[in-house]
């Protein structure tokens, strides 16, 4: 049976001075600290929000208001969070991340990873036939990228940009270059996965095809273990990076075309948070591939040096994300 207003105005007037005090200490909580709380406020907090409990089981039960029975809600939600929530520093929420919740995203979409894999390979090999067979092509895939490395270059002119010999005008020009197209497409594999992951697959092909056809342009030079070299000591982190954008944003495409029983939006949304979480890792790989490129690249130019370095930060990589680990309780 529906309340009267007048049980509905009776109710509120009787209990309306606790909801306000216990407003009153959530919000001091949530703009301060709970240690910015006095000690009669941290002994009440408990009480109270059992009693807001209490009056929002009543509000439906009897079928008060539904502001009043909304009101009621969201205020015990926030103030459940202070009286049981899980309340830990930053420093612990950053290693959480980084230990556990960052790799448990990347292995649950380790699919993702395999297709996002693939179509880079797809692509590499796929440039690297078009350019080796016909020189013309190279223009074309690569574009401005080149920044005169292409087929007009002689082999002297290619082999010194693979080592400091022209300071930071050769070298360290291209690298950034190339560093800044790669971030751009990490970025945009995740934001275009909603587009059903059409766009990011497209994107993942179009990557490799440069990278196939830098490599075509080299090989033809006599010039490939060299340039394999420049690019493994910071391309194992870089385009792994890369391959995981690219799987966050097939997670979402995938869940968009194929929602379950989920409507699309949930569906879309729930895949969004896992999605979230390993792309605010790749930023974190993008930093180190950063710092690879624009040091050791430069500090180390021995190509067996490089490739060791590669391959370790590569392995590094794999064991970091894929080793099997327990999740530490407590």
């Amino acid at each position: 049976m529906t309340a009267l207003p007048s049980d509905s105005r009776r109710f509120r007037a009787e209990r309306e001075a606790q909801w306000r005090r216990l407003e009153d200490v959530v919000a001091t909580a949530e703009k301060r600290s709970v240690r910015a709380l006095s000690d009669e406020d941290l002994l009440a907090l408990p009480v109270l929000y059992r009693g807001a409990l209490s009056s929002l089981s009543v509000a439906r039960e009897t079928s008060l208001d539904l502001e009043l029975v909304t009101y009621l809600e969201g205020l015990c939600a926030r103030a459940y969070f202070f009286v049981y929530g899980v309340r830990t520093s930053p420093a612990k929420r950053l290693k959480s991340f980084f230990l556990h919740d960052w790799p448990a995203a990347v292995r649950g979409m380790w699919r993702e990873t395999l297709i996002a894999l693939l179509l880079t390979l797809v692509g590499a090999l796929a440039g690297y036939l078009l350019v080796a067979s016909d020189p013309a092509w190279y223009d074309s895939l690569v574009g401005e990228l080149a920044q005169g490395r292409d087929f007009r270059a002689t082999t002297e002119s290619l082999r010194s940009t693979l080592y400091h010999e022209e300071g930071t005008s050769g070298l360290g020009f291209f690298a950034t270059f190339l560093f800044t197209h790669n971030s751009q497409v990490s970025v945009l594999c995740f934001a275009l996965g909603f587009a059903f992951a059409v766009p990011t697959a497209m994107l993942l092909v179009y990557n490799g095809t440069m990278l196939g056809a830098i490599l075509a342009l080299f090989v033809s030079h006599g010039l490939g273990m060299e340039m394999g070299g420049w690019l493994l000591i910071h391309g194992s982190t870089e385009f792994f990076a890369i391959v995981l954008a690219g799987a966050a944003g097939i997670r979402i495409g995938w869940s968009v075309v194929f929602p379950g029983e989920q409507l699309r939006l949930e569906a879309a949304i729930r895949a969004g948070r896992s999605a979230a979480i390993v792309m605010a890792g790749v930023l974190a790989m993008l930093l180190v591939a950063g710092l690879l490129e624009g040091y050791g690249r430069q500090l180390v130019a021995v190509d067996a040096a490089r490739y060791a370095i590669g391959l370790a930060m590569l392995t590094l990589w794999l064991a970091y994300f894929y080793w099997p680990r327990r999740r530490a309780h407590g």
